[in-house]
């Protein structure tokens, strides 16, 4: 008998100075760690540059771990439009590289990420990293846009296993 292979659902955490990465497996409602990480592109780098640093860092991530999801934090609004037009284009990266591999690719606000992990909407990034520390424990000690990155995946994991459920009436 074939065993059947849990879910792989890559989380990304995207910035243009650090993209957090976290992959999990997802087989049920049992999560388990695969690998996290950042991806740091030097910032004496060119912009366009930068940016295919995170492109190439998030497609090796894929072509090493083979997700068979992704999932990405919404950009939050920030008041300095050049700073958000600069994160928007590390977001389309991160949005870019899965699409690129055939995942389909989810979209959660920072919100909703930290209510699935934490219990609620206002966690701040402690709040989240301590209870990425729990809930995977295999991890190991992550810095914050891992720790996020990971806590991305977990919601998407949620997500994905409530809206695969089929009620019964009896």
């Amino acid at each position: 008998m074939n065993a059947i292979r849990p879910v792989r659902i890559l989380g990304l955490d995207p910035g243009l100075r650090r993209t957090g990465w976290g992959v999990v497996a997802c087989e049920g409602a049992r999560l388990s760690h695969v690998a996290h990480g950042v991806i740091a592109p030097p910032d004496k780098l060119p912009f366009a540059e930068r940016l295919l640093v995170l492109l190439s860092g998030i497609e090796a991530i894929i072509a090493e771990h083979a997700p068979d999801e992704a999932a990405v934090e919404e950009t939050f609004v920030n008041d300095n439009a050049r700073s958000a037009l600069k994160l928007g284009h590390a977001r389309a990266m991160a949005l870019v590289a899965p699409a690129r591999a055939g995942l389909p690719v989810a979209e959660y606000a920072a919100t909703v990420v930290k209510k699935a992990v934490v219990g609620t909407g206002g966690a701040d990034k402690a709040q989240v990293g301590w209870m990425i520390a729990r809930l995977l424990p295999a991890a190991g000690k992550t810095t914050a846009d891992a720790a996020d990155a990971l806590a991305v995946a977990i919601a998407h994991a949620h997500a994905r296993t409530a809206a695969n459920r089929t009620w019964r009436v009896a």
